[in-house]
């Protein structure tokens, strides 16, 4: 149960940081942090997470890395679902305190996107179903790879919250614009039950196409990180 209320409470500073970010900060009139700021938000609330809680559940705070994990022999399969649950539990409250907070503004509107994900006309970009589709599943590959790699007993001790949090800001950097990033179905899932209609209708890419990147990350990595020449 610790564990799980780790992922939980990891999941929820990853929402509430990263999206609240994007909601409250990334246009603020003149001072606004902008693309660069929230992808940095993201970064910062996985790296500050590892170190918190990566001791004791393995900081995951995404379905999709649970399952790159039990697929590249990381994780048991008997945990993954609790873990999933714990995470979009984590998610949904982030988004209902996020909803509250942003609610205080006089022009807030929730259909404005609540830095829900989307494709198509819900695009920060306008890009198209297929690229969005090709965004998260590549996008979470590397995060796997990144993942598993810094993680590996091989590699150097200690430093694996960095790169692991910097991967996930250059995530950012390159696919806000494209898909308002995902590589998360908690992530996703916490902020677009808020905001429902289109938001619902499209999550299911933002399940489909990262658990598709996580696994497609954790073959390649078994391949590659094997000991074996």
């Amino acid at each position: 149960m610790k564990k799980y209320g780790a992922e939980f409470i990891g999941t929820f500073w990853l929402v509430l940081g990263g999206c609240g970010s994007a909601v409250l900060a990334a246009a603020f009139p003149n001072v606004g942090i902008g693309l660069l700021g929230v992808s940095l938000a993201f970064g910062l609330t996985v790296l500050t997470m590892a170190f918190a809680i990566g001791h004791i559940s393995g900081c995951h705070l995404n379905p999709a890395v649970s399952v790159g994990l039990w697929a590249g022999g990381r994780f048991p399969a008997n945990q993954l679902l609790p873990y999933i649950m714990a995470q979009v539990f984590g998610a949904v409250a982030a988004g209902g305190v996020l909803f509250l907070i942003a609610s205080g503004k006089a022009d807030f509107n929730v259909a404005a996107g609540f830095a829900s994900n989307g494709y198509g006309a819900h695009s920060p970009g306008g890009y198209s179903l297929f690229a969005a589709l090709l965004t998260e599943v590549v996008m979470t590959m590397m995060f796997l790879l990144i993942i598993l790699g810094a993680t590996d007993q091989r590699a150097p001790q200690g430093f694996a919250p960095i790169a692991i949090g910097l991967g996930l800001t250059l995530i950012h950097l390159i696919s806000i614009p494209v898909t308002n990033t995902s590589v998360n179905p908690a992530r996703s899932t916490g902020v677009a039950v808020f905001v429902g209609d289109w938001a619902l209708t499209q999550l299911w890419l933002f399940w489909v196409a990262p658990i598709i990147g996580a696994l497609l990350g954790a073959m390649i990595y078994r391949f590659i990180g094997s000991s074996e020449k």
